[in-house]
């Protein structure tokens, strides 16, 4: 008789039939890495997968997830980390930078606190995406409140779609960097109507008005998130 080492029953099996553990442990080896980085870039569950599946019917693949399924899309938060990463590693490389993510700010006084912060969003994108995404959050709580959906599940269909942003942005950068061709000017504008569409396909893609709503809880999400970053510039320099 073994003892299951996670909750301490007692299996006669491989795995323990009320937590699913395992009787022994896989040995991390060359097998087992090349397993778990396949397990992460297959195309079954995988990070390709989850490209594809928000690619071809975002808002639809969001709303299972949250719902129905959440094992064959990588979870939100590893997605985000996996795309900024990606986006910082091409930017360095081929030193893109596209017009719609540069926000360069300068106030009067070179010393002011708003000119560190304005230069700290300028040059984390995807940091300052993540925290953008939050103010975007509310507003669309706030447009699709008919919708039963909290604030929480609202961020996750947006951490997917500022992942998928930041991969779009990834390839236009290394595409205009090889070619020479400003494939960023106008491929800003791809990036932000597929944004624009995913959220409204989410809450339902045959209701017009969702369309329309999207991008108006976007401006007021970007708004209110330099308005917060100027506020809390200025606040600092108040105090000190």
């Amino acid at each position: 008789m073994n003892i299951c080492k996670k909750c301490k029953n007692e299996i006669q099996s491989d795995y323990c039939p009320y937590c699913g553990h395992p009787q022994k442990i896989e040995r991390i080896n060359g097998r087992y890495i090349i397993s778990e980085i396949g397990s992460v870039l297959n195309f079954q569950k995988g990070i390709f997968h989850t490209i594809k599946e928000l690619l071809i019917r975002p808002g639809q693949n969001i709303r299972q997830f949250i719902s129905e399924d959440r094992s064959r899309l990588v979870k939100p938060i590893m997605f985000i980390l996996i795309c900024s990463l990606t986006y910082t590693i091409f930017e360095q490389i081929f030193e893109f930078k596209d017009e719609y993510i540069d926000f360069h700010v300068e106030f009067n006084d070179s010393d002011s606190v708003m000119n560190f912060i304005f230069q700290w969003i300028n040059q984390n994108y995807g940091y300052s995406n993540i925290l953008m995404s939050v103010f975007v959050a509310i507003w669309i709580k706030i447009f699709y409140r008919k919708y039963d959906y909290n604030f929480y599940e609202i961020l996750i269909l947006l951490l997917f779609v500022s992942g998928m942003e930041m991969l779009m942005f990834s390839f236009l950068g290394v595409l205009e960097s090889l070619t020479k061709i400003p494939v960023l000017s106008f491929g800003t504008y791809i990036v932000l109507i597929y944004a624009f569409w995913a959220t409204a396909q989410f809450f339902g893609k045959r209701k017009m008005l969702n369309y329309l709503k999207a991008p108006i809880s976007y401006f007021l999400g970007s708004i209110t998130f330099f308005l917060v970053a100027i506020g809390i510039g200025l606040l600092i320099d108040l105090i000190k």
